[in-house]
């Protein structure tokens, strides 16, 4: 029988996410979740109640208890990782356990990057098995001794979650390893082995309940309007969407640790779309490398038609009113760890013993884990390689490789495993001599003393790793070639300090290293004359290299990192609480909709009452997304649509208009049946009250000769874009791109509008590009002007507005917007004057409300004309249609400022 949170998981997996209200939090209590709380010390609400319209028992349940203790209450930083930044071990007598902080760990020394006022809690898993009965005791102590709330999870999911879909095919995916081999099938030899193997359904789920787990021991221990939560590496992609669907304003933070892969290998896991939107639910996501970042928004861009800008030296992606910070920022080292390791005895006489043993050596160094990306043979096969080469070095030259013993299983790791001791043999057979042997093969757990003695011996190190997310191994050497500054010990690295680096251009590191020599690791022919040159290179060369090295490793240290991540997470977070926000959304598909504090949706009742006192009413409607859907094949009104609009018409207060950007001949076909409905057309440029009377153009403009100048340059970039076409309409050409490649069809459009701007400089047109478009049109044409027209036209004739509504779905709307929001100001329509103007769909938007989809816009305009049917009819001055239709409104108003005449 299924378990209860098993059964959430299938749930969430499914996309069956409960139904969320306003910005406020989850709606279950927190006993739902099936969490064993400890003691409660404080209760601190989740997010503002001013925004809930829930009575006082529901505002309860979206309160959370911190059941941490805290000195002071404050701003607290919760790092939540796979693993705790602890060490435990079992007592000699078996009895109970004894913990300390494990030195080695980079997450531990994140907290010197804190401000001094901010706490630092940690979130994380055990390595160690601890049995269910001392579980509760355990947690107790690491709270209260070291700040840290374990998660404890099944060895059943445990092996699952990290072993199977973490490390077997998460980790080799983002390492741009696909998975070609099923694991439903015994005949392959990479599922005998378990290694890699096509994508694993219950893995996944897996994957998402031990997400769960980990989300609610943060549950039980965060402050949500105090705290910053940072959610580390690829173990906890899954974390923000809980998070954020139980607190819609939690300052959220994601560093990803390994590589982030191009979209054509990201785009092959099934569940590409979820983990990329579980991911924009943080405020700030933070790569090693811009490669990194870079390969992400072309994945936001493909595969969910996010674009980002770049302002002021900050990135951010725009997703459904938030704005998503991407943070560049590689890891650094501590400092201070490696110094204090510097300073140990047993360091001085390890250092001591490989000098005189390696003595008149020059030592080349390899440290690396043992795993299939590290490159560990390729660097074998390049040091055999240069042996052959350069018979100098045979005798004299010495390669140390330290492989760290693997965190992981399988055939195809024991066959490289075979396959590095093979070499290693080969090599020191065939170059070895009486007291030498080429290659010193240490395949064993090492001290940080050991290593960091290697580390100072050494001439030169060599990563040939094949895709490695950052790698440490560079930063370490330098500092240890550099020794403790000001100290008279270590007399290896007394005098000019100098080092060498041979490192592969597909590691973090690289881009970082610019005094390295960067290589190709599979060009072992390359990478062999890399060797020779580092170990050959002259001393001043070396010293230099190694200076230019020091001084950024020094000042980027994992300090420098944290600092400037939480720095750029609270300026991401800043407008949190100022924003009404919105959970909307199914299982990984739950986003937040964050929106102006005056923008809501359209109150029908209030429409209605406003509609019914008004005795001039103005209706501007856009077509297409607004009255049709865009997704929609079949384009023509419906008879519902036409019903409705023939019933505004005939009401004798109302001036209804469609303002589209289609051709006139394509509004006139389609509204044949409605004679009395005005039609603009082409954003404007043409316009007709009723359908008997003639078309009439906005502007003086008759010259289209620009045209032969802009249609040859569409033309040559449709002939080179594929899925690329060219809109011809009577007084614009349109340059749609939205079936061609996103990322090239993206280019060629900012390549096409630096095209056309000089081309059709001196020419009076306006080049804009919008939403998969590039357009060129006259100036002075927009959905903006024609509606302030309509309205001026009406104050001429003594009959100002006292209604007017506007909707419209897309950016040349957001003209019409602008423009009757200041119309009060200028006395366009008479006092008091309710404006609505209304977008559709939940987003940024100069409008005032919004409706959510084109079923509400139909359903609003029904309910007014179901007004007009049975109001009494106030009688407008009759000839008015017939008065504003005769007059030449080619005389354009008074422009406004910050107006755009961009349109779709």
């Amino acid at each position: 029988m299924m378990s209860r949170s098993y059964t959430n998981l299938l749930d969430l997996a499914a996309g069956n996410f409960a139904a969320l209200g306003p910005s406020g939090g989850g709606r279950r209590r927190s006993g739902s979740f099936g969490i064993k709380r400890m003691p409660r010390v404080m209760t601190v609400p989740g997010t503002l109640s001013d925004l809930d319209d829930d009575d006082d028992e529901q505002a309860a349940t979206s309160s959370v208890a911190s059941d941490v203790p805290s000195s002071a209450v404050g701003e607290r930083l919760i790092v939540v990782a796979n693993q705790l930044p602890v060490v435990a071990r079992r007592r000699a007598d078996g009895r109970g356990w004894v913990f300390s902080w494990d030195d080695d760990s980079l997450l531990l020394r994140l907290r010197d990057g804190v401000p001094d006022e901010m706490e630092v809690f940690f979130v994380g898993s055990l390595r160690a098995d601890v049995p269910p009965t001392e579980q509760e005791e355990v947690s107790q102590t690491l709270i209260d001794g070291f700040r840290c709330a374990p998660v404890f999870l099944s060895p059943e999911l445990n092996e699952r979650f990290y072993h199977h879909f973490c490390k077997r095919y998460l980790w080799p995916l983002f390492h741009y390893m696909l998975p070609f081999a099923s694991p439903l099938s015994p005949t392959t030899e990479a599922a005998a082995s378990g290694d890699g193997g096509r994508f694993d359904r219950s893995a996944w789920e897996a994957y998402v309940l031990a997400n769960k787990h980990f989300y609610e021991k943060v549950v039980e221990v965060i402050n949500p309007e105090d705290d910053y939560v940072w959610v580390h590496d690829y173990h906890l992609m899954a974390l923000p969407t809980f998070l954020r669907r139980r607190f819609n304003r939690l300052r959220i933070g994601f560093f990803l640790h390994s590589p982030f892969p191009s979209s054509e290998i990201y785009r092959t896991l099934p569940v590409r779309e979820e983990v990329l939107r579980t991911l924009l639910n943080c405020d700030l996501i933070g790569f090693h490398t811009f490669d990194y970042a870079r390969h992400f928004l072309s994945c936001c861009s493909r595969m969910l038609g996010l674009e980002y800008q770049s302002k002021r030296g900050y990135i951010g992606l725009e997703y459904f009113g938030r704005t998503v910070g991407i943070k560049i920022m590689p890891m650094g080292i501590h400092m201070g760890q490696l110094q204090s390791v510097l300073r140990l005895p047993e360091k001085e006489q390890r250092v001591a013993e490989l000098l005189q043993r390696f003595e008149g050596k020059t030592v080349l160094l390899g440290v690396d884990d043992t795993d299939i990306f590290k490159g560990i043979n390729l660097k074998l096969l390049a040091f055999e390689t240069m042996l052959r080469m350069h018979p100098k070095w045979q005798g004299r030259a010495v390669l140390v490789q330290i492989a760290n013993p693997p965190r992981g299983k399988g055939k195809e790791l024991e066959a490289i495993q075979a396959e590095i001791r093979g070499s290693c043999e080969r090599i020191n057979r065939d170059f070895g001599q009486t007291g030498y042997s080429p290659v010193v093969f240490i395949d064993r757990n090492v001290s940080s003393a050991e290593r960091l003695a290697y580390y100072t011996i050494a001439e030169c190190v060599v990563v040939t790793a094949v895709r490695d997310g950052m790698n440490l191994t560079p930063y370490e050497y330098i500092v240890c070639r550099h020794g403790i500054p000001g100290s008279e010990s270590a007399p290896e690295v007394s005098g000019p300090k100098k080092s060498m680096l041979v490192v592969s251009e597909f590691i973090g590191c690289s881009p970082s290293l610019s005094g390295a020599i960067r290589v190709n690791p599979w060009n072992i022919e390359t990478t062999a004359e890399a060797l020779n040159e580092a170990i050959s290179m002259s001393e001043q060369e070396k010293q230099l290299r190694h200076g230019k090295h020091y001084r950024y490793v020094s000042t980027h240290d994992v300090a420098y990192w944290s600092k400037s991540f939480i720095q750029d997470l609270e300026r991401a977070c800043k407008d949190h609480f100022r924003k009404p926000c919105w959970g909307i959304g199914l299982g990984f598909g739950f986003r937040v909709v964050a929106l102006d504090p005056h923008f809501t949706k359209l109150n029908l009742d209030t429409i209605v009452m406003s509609y019914e006192r008004a005795k001039s009413r103005v209706v501007l409607l856009d077509y297409d997304g607004t009255l049709v859907p865009q997704a929609s094949i079949n384009k023509e009104p419906s008879a519902e649509i036409v019903r409705i609009i023939n019933t505004l018409c005939s009401d004798s207060n109302n001036i209804v208009f469609i303002v589209s950007g289609r051709s006139r001949d394509s509004l006139g076909k389609m509204f044949a049946s409605c004679p009395k409905l005005g039609l603009a057309a082409e954003h404007g440029y043409f316009l007709r009250w009723t359908r008997d009377e003639e078309w009439q153009t906005s502007t003086h403009t008759s010259d289209f000769g620009w045209m032969q100048m802009a249609e040859p340059v569409m033309n040559l970039y449709t002939e080179s874009t594929d899925g690329s076409y060219i809109e011809n309409k009577e007084t614009a050409l349109v340059w749609h791109h939205q079936d061609a490649d996103p990322g090239f069809g993206s280019s060629q459009a900012k390549e096409m509008l630096d095209h056309l701007e000089s081309v059709l400089a001196n020419e009076p047109v306006a080049v804009r590009s919008g939403q998969f478009i590039v357009e060129v049109k006259p100036q002075g044409v927009s959905k903006g002007l024609v509606a302030e027209k309509i309205l001026i036209l009406m104050k001429e004739k003594g009959q100002q507005a006292d209604f007017v509504l506007c909707i419209g779905d897309d950016r040349s709307d957001e003209d019409m917007f602008e423009n009757i929001a200041d119309v009060m100001k200028r006395n366009i329509v008479a006092p008091k004057t309710p404006l609505f103007a209304c977008t559709v769909g939940q987003k940024p938007s100069k409008a005032r409300f919004y409706l959510d989809d084109t079923f509400d816009v139909v359903n609003m305009l029904s309910s007014l004309a179901d007004a007009s049917d049975l109001d009494p009819i106030t009688e407008l001055d009759d000839d008015l249609a017939t008065s504003v239709s005769s007059i030449d409104i080619s005389d354009e108003p008074p422009r406004l400022g910050n107006r755009r005449d961009e349109g779709s």
